[in-house]
């Protein structure tokens, strides 16, 4: 007997990507893996066919290691990059400096060397300002460079940025570790093979996003360079994120890859953002809206915006976002797969009552 729904399906809101539903297609590829028996902890067929998925993504050699969640494979990658008295060196905003609830250096053991940025981007020139103390036995030795693709600002680095940032690592002999959470978005928005930007750019090892691009849950440690990791099948089993049943993780990641559902998904996100910015800098300029200042460019699928004082709790009423920085005022917009058309005019209609009223 099917369980009751709890919840209004109409309701929509902009809090987060992790707000949707399962897309159809990932949910038909979890029946389409179940019955029988498949080997367990990964020794299935759907966990091989993922291999090749992501070979014919990247190139000979990688290897997918599939985990529960955005954190996992953070966590396990970074862990394997470095040892003990190892620190990896990330942008303020990263997900793994604020957002982890401190697993990297709790689990995994690893110090966090973070950077501010304006736009969540790391260059060269900003990593040098932890990328020193090596032989210092005071320090944390900075062995690894973290980099989120798209960025927590929605922002994106470009494949020569990337290339840039590897080379400079590299040359202190440092490995480069890319957060993909949100990796579809930037490859559908730079529209470049993912290679580009990944293998070809000097990238490590990455974490490859599924969850937030209509997965239900599983992400993938991707090690693009054997040389880079080591020990990931034990350290993935040591932090609880080697999954019994991994063909079900599998499946969800081979329905995404397959057939470039994880790119038509990323571009309909992606072209939400843009009308909803779009919507919102039309109605600034004819007066419908006013005084929304946006504050990151709008690369993905994201809106970073400031609003007038009061605003977004009232916004808040019937579309739920999250603040970003409440101090200045300034909120995240997020849209996902499923967003559609009619919520983004719906919500536009809804900016412009609230910035105009009184």
């Amino acid at each position: 007997m099917p369980v009751t729904a709890l919840h209004d399906s109409a309701v929509r809101g902009f809090a987060s990507d992790n707000y949707s539903g399962v897309h159809p297609e990932v949910l038909a590829a979890i029946a389409s893996a179940n019955g029988g028996h498949q080997v367990a902890y990964g020794e299935d067929r759907y966990t091989a066919r993922l291999q090749e998925l992501f070979v014919a993504q990247l190139g000979e050699g990688v290897e997918a290691f599939p985990v529960f969640n955005g954190t996992g494979a953070n966590v396990v990658g970074i862990q394997s990059m470095l040892p003990r008295w190892g620190a990896v060196i990330a942008a303020a905003t990263a997900h793994i400096n604020v957002d982890e609830g401190g697993a990297p250096e709790k689990v995994a053991g690893v110090k966090i060397l973070n950077v501010p940025t304006e736009d969540g981007k790391l260059t060269p020139e900003l990593i040098d300002l932890e990328a020193w103390g090596w032989g210092d036995e005071h320090r944390s030795q900075p062995l690894a460079v973290s980099i989120t693709q798209s960025t927590e600002l929605g922002t994106l680095y470009t494949p020569d940025e990337v290339r840039a940032i590897a080379d400079h690592a590299h040359g202190h002999g440092m490995r480069l570790h890319m957060d993909g959470a949100r990796i579809a978005n930037a490859a559908a928005a730079l529209d470049v093979p993912l290679r580009a930007f990944t293998r070809d750019a000097g990238v490590d090892v990455l974490s490859f996003g599924g969850t937030k691009n209509g997965a239900m849950l599983g992400e993938a440690i991707v090690v693009i360079d054997p040389a880079a990791a080591s020990g990931l099948p034990y350290l993935r089993k040591l932090n609880m994120q080697l999954s019994s049943k991994m063909r079900f993780v599998s499946a969800q990641l081979i329905a995404l890859l397959e057939n470039d559902l994880w790119l038509r998904n990323a571009r309909h996100s992606n072209a939400m953002a843009q009308r909803l910015r779009a919507g919102v800098e039309a109605g600034l300029a004819d007066g419908s809206i006013r005084g929304v200042e946006f504050t990151q460019p709008t690369q993905v699928n994201g809106v970073f915006a400031t609003l007038p004082a009061g605003v977004a709790d009232r916004l808040r009423t019937s579309f739920r976002f999250y603040d970003w920085d409440e101090a200045r005022r300034e909120v995240r917009w997020m849209c996902s797969f499923d967003t559609t058309e009619g919520d983004i005019d719906a919500f536009l209609a809804a900016i412009a009552r609230e910035t105009t009223a009184g």
